[in-house]
């Protein structure tokens, strides 16, 4: 049996963390590193969605995770996504990711072109095959790769022994269900849609990793404690208060993991820069928006923390 116990628990998303001109900035990356360290975490999830990984470099993305690891000390479990849009870059980030220690890696499925499954799992295996000593976790999230995780193409998947689950972030609570019927005990599957963090949980998800996370850790880590001690509906109503943050801070005009970085900046005094062209950055009528979110999570702090 695999030892899953350090994947069980709240992951964040880590965000890219920009300073003059725009350039990932090693100071910034630590700092929100030893931020979320300091707040109880379980891990971190480093150079996925939040981290803007499709428009950063192979080196930028080296940068990113040789930061964190460097001030994590070993205090945060450390997922690493490396896939890129083809085999050899990502398979040049997954032995970097197994060089610098990480617990395991993650790729979404490659993009734009239309693969048959069969493909699909070999740039999995291939990418795989470079970090031979290190867990690997399959990214389902259909709504942006434009591809489904599918039951076949899952037990084909299984059959690398370095896959222990999937971190799941399409929108039906069931798939969570399939493919922990599906993987069994010798599997973990993350719950991925922030806004139903609880009804994943509930249904069998063993961890969470989420992008908006970072912006109040301390409530998801609530939420998971509410859950675990079958408080389902004090869980409820904070998830309700979490996912009220959570539309508030996608109603901008500007990207939301812009309005994150504000919100940290506000509540944290983190300065982890903008976001990265073609994500529309923050526009001044967005900011009236980012601090009644950051309001927000200071007002359900002080009522459920």
């Amino acid at each position: 049996m695999r030892d899953l116990d350090k994947y069980k628990g709240v992951i964040p998303a880590f965000y890219a963390c920009y300073g003059q001109q725009g350039r990932i900035s090693p100071e910034a990356v630590q700092e929100l590193t030893r931020y979320l360290v300091g707040q109880g975490v379980k891990g971190v999830y480093v150079n996925g969605s939040s981290g803007e990984c499709i428009y950063l470099s192979v080196e930028e993305k080296r940068t990113v995770l040789e930061n964190v690891m460097e001030a994590a000390q070993g205090k945060l479990t450390v997922i690493a996504h490396v896939a890129c849009n083809n085999t050899e870059d990502s398979q040049e980030l997954a032995a970097h990711a197994q060089s610098v220690g990480v617990d395991a890696i993650a790729a979404i499925p490659p993009i734009y072109f239309r693969l048959p499954e069969y493909a699909i799992a070999r740039y999995w295996n291939d990418i795989s095959d470079a970090a031979p000593e290190t867990d690997f976790i399959i990214y389902n999230i259909p709504q942006l790769a434009g591809v489904t995780l599918t039951m076949g193409l899952f037990a084909e998947m299984r059959k690398n022994p370095r896959v222990i689950g999937v971190k799941n972030s399409s929108m039906p609570v069931q798939d969570i269900q399939m493919f922990k019927d599906a993987g069994g005990s010798d599997c973990i599957v993350f719950n991925g849609p922030d806004e139903q963090f609880i009804s994943g949980r509930v249904m069998g998800a063993q961890g969470a990793i989420g992008g908006t996370y970072g912006a109040m850790p301390d409530l998801f880590l609530k939420m998971d404690d509410l859950v675990k001690n079958g408080r389902l509906e004090d869980a409820k109503e904070l998830q309700y208060a979490v996912n009220a943050v959570i539309y508030k801070m996608c109603s901008a005009r500007g990207n939301m993991y812009g309005v994150i970085k504000e919100i940290l900046k506000i509540n944290q005094g983190l300065e982890l820069g903008g976001v990265r062209s073609p994500l529309p950055a923050l526009e001044e009528s967005d900011m009236e928006i980012v601090r009644e979110a950051a309001g927000m999570i200071q007002c359900a702090r002080e009522k459920y923390l």
